[in-house]
C-alpha cells in the first residue's frame, strides 16, 4: 500500500546520521506506542529499555517519551492534519513515531534537518521501511506550514489541555475555580526533589557538596502557618504543621540529572523522593518504641524516610501485595543502611494475628488514581479509565476497614494518596470516619496547601511538590 500527504516528499539527498539517533527515536515510538495501545507502564518500559544506550542517548530517550506522551493530543491533531488517510491497524506504531518527530520539531532545540532524516530512518528500524516516504513528507510538510497548522489547533480543547475529556470532567467537577492552574501544572515537568538522609549529613552539608560539583540545589519554599487560624469547620486544630521544621532535609535541584550523578547517593547520603511526599513521615511521627506499619510501601521512599526520622528506636513492618517492587524497596534500604522487617501481604486482607499488631502507628500510602503525579509519570493519561475509579476508591475502602482494627487504641493512622480526586480523599476518609465511632480526625492546617473536610490537600505547583492528600486519623477507647 501507498500512503500520500497533501504535498511531495523533499527529493534533497539525506544529511548524514547518527546510528544511535536513529535506534532512540525508533525505542521512543515504541515505548510510546506501548503505553497506549497496549496499557504498558512507561516506569517499566524506561527501566526496560534505557540500559541499551550510553548516558547521553538514554537521556533523549526518557525526554523523546515523557514529552511525547506529555503532548500526545496536540501530536495527535497535528498528524492527523497532515496525513490524507487514516493508517492500517497494523501500521499504527507510524503514528506514534510521527508524534515523536513532531515532539522534537515542536519542543526540543534539535537541528531540524538531524530530526528529520533520524525519524524517518527509525521507520526502517521499526520494519516500516515503505513509509519512509511518508514520514518524511510528513515532517517536512510541517516544517514549512507550521504556523497555518499550529493555527488550525488553537481553539481544539485537546490539543490545548492535553488531557483526555474524561480526567479534565473530573477536575472540572472537583476544582471550579483552579482546575485550569492544576491542568497547566500537571502538564509541565516536574522539578527534581531530594531527601537528605539526616543520620549521614545535613541539607547544609549536602547542598555544599552539591556546589563542589558544580550542581545548585535550594530548599523548599517556606511558608510558616498562621498561628491562632480556624480551618474551614470554624474551629481550632489539635495539630499544626509547620513546614519550616518539618522538611528541613528536603532540597529541589535547579536542574535534574540522573540519580547516579548525585554525590554520595551510593552511599545513602541523599534519595530523590517528591518534597510533598515527603510530609508522610511528619504526618505520622512516630516516637521511640513504636511499632510502625507502612502498608503499600514499595519502592519504599516513606519507609526509608519513617527510619531516618526514627532511627533505631521504631519498629518497622513493611508490606506490599508485589513482590518484585518489594525487592526494590529492600534494595534502597540496603542503599541507606536502613533496617525492617519486609513482608509479602495484601493490606485489604490484614487481620489482627499479623505480626507486630496492634501498631501505633500505620501509614497507608493507598494505591490511587495518581492524578497528582502526572507530571512525573504522563503515561497516567492515557492509561487511566474512568472506570477505574470506583475500583480504587472500593480497594481503598477495603484497606482502609481491615488495618484499622491493627492499630492500637490512642493509635494514629495516616492515610495517604497521590490523587487530584475527592472520592479517593476527603470523601472516602469522611465514609470512613461515619463508619468507625472510635476514629476522629486530626485536622491539618498550614499555610501551605488546602484544608479540606476532612484532610489536607497539595496541589502540583511549579517548582515544588506534586499533588498529594493526607488524613491523619486517631483511635480514641
Amino acid at each position: 500500500m501507498t500512503w500520500t500527504v497533501s504535498c511531495l516528499a523533499d527529493a534533497k539527498r539525506p544529511p548524514k546520521i547518527s546510528p544511535a539517533g536513529v535506534q532512540v527515536r525508533a525505542a521512543a515510538a515504541r515505548s510510546v506506542h506501548a503505553v497506549r495501545a497496549e496499557g504498558r507502564s512507561l516506569t517499566d518500559l524506561i527501566a526496560q529499555n534505557a540500559a541499551e544506550f550510553d548516558q547521553r542517548d538514554a537521556a533523549l530517550y526518557q525526554a523523546l517519551c515523557f514529552g511525547t506522551l506529555r503532548l500526545l493530543p496536540r501530536l495527535d491533531a497535528l498528524t492527523a492534519l497532515l496525513l490524507s488517510r487514516s493508517l492500517q491497524p497494523g501500521d499504527l506504531i507510524l503514528k506514534d513515531l510521527i508524534a515523536v518527530g513532531l515532539y522534537q520539531l515542536t519542543s526540543m532545540r534539535i537541528p531540524e534537518h538531524a530530526v528529520v532524516a533520524s525519524t524517518v530512518a527509525a521507520s526502517r528500524t521499526l520494519g516500516k521501511a515503505r513509509a519512509t516516504g511518508l514520514v518524511n513528507a510528513t515532517l517536512r510538510r510541517f516544517q514549512r506550514e507550521r504556523p497555518a497548522l499550529l493555527a488550525c489547533i488553537a481553539d481544539d480543547p485537546d490539543a490545548r489541555w492535553l488531557f483526555p475529556h474524561w480526567l479534565l470532567t473530573r477536575l472540572q467537577a472537583a476544582w471550579p475555580d483552579s482546575w485550569q492552574t492544576i491542568v497547566d501544572a500537571c502538564n509541565k515537568q516536574a522539578p527534581m526533589a531530594l531527601r537528605v538522609n539526616r543520620l549521614r549529613t545535613s541539607r547544609r552539608e549536602y547542598a555544599a557538596l552539591l556546589a563542589a560539583q558544580g550542581l545548585s540545589a535550594r530548599p523548599l519554599p517556606v511558608a510558616k502557618p498562621e498561628p491562632g487560624r480556624l480551618d474551614e469547620r470554624g474551629t481550632m486544630p489539635t495539630f499544626m504543621l509547620a513546614p519550616e521544621l518539618e522538611l528541613e532535609h528536603a532540597l529541589i535541584l535547579d536542574q535534574a540529572l540522573p540519580t547516579h550523578a548525585l554525590p554520595g547517593y551510593m552511599d545513602g547520603l541523599v534519595s530523590v523522593q517528591d518534597a510533598s511526599a515527603q510530609w508522610a513521615a511528619a504526618l505520622l511521627d512516630a516516637r521511640v518504641g513504636d511499632q510502625v506499619l507502612d502498608a503499600c510501601a514499595a519502592p519504599g521512599g516513606k519507609t526509608a524516610h519513617l527510619l531516618e526520622r526514627g532511627a533505631a528506636g521504631i519498629n518497622v513492618t513493611a508490606i506490599d501485595i508485589d513482590p518484585e517492587r518489594l525487592k526494590t524497596l529492600q534494595q534502597n534500604l540496603d542503599r541507606l543502611g536502613l533496617s525492617a522487617r519486609v513482608q509479602v501481604a495484601d493490606a485489604s486482607r490484614a487481620n489482627a494475628d499479623w505480626r507486630g499488631a496492634p501498631y501505633q502507628r500505620i501509614l497507608l500510602d493507598a494505591p490511587c488514581s495518581a492524578t497528582g503525579v502526572i507530571r512525573r509519570h504522563p503515561d497516567i493519561k492515557w492509561l487511566r479509565r474512568d472506570a477505574d475509579i470506583a475500583v480504587l476508591v472500593s480497594t481503598q475502602r477495603a484497606m482502609l476497614d481491615a488495618l484499622w482494627p491493627l492499630l492500637a487504641t490512642g493509635g494514629r493512622l495516616v492515610y495517604a494518596t497521590c490523587s487530584l480526586l475527592p472520592e479517593e480523599n476527603d470523601v472516602q476518609v469522611r465514609g470512613f470516619l461515619q463508619r468507625h465511632a472510635d476514629a476522629s480526625e486530626r485536622p491539618i492546617v498550614a499555610a501551605r496547601g488546602l484544608a479540606r473536610n476532612p484532610g489536607w490537600q497539595l496541589l502540583p505547583e511549579s517548582g515544588s511538590g506534586d499533588g498529594f492528600y493526607y488524613a491523619v486519623l486517631e483511635k480514641s477507647s
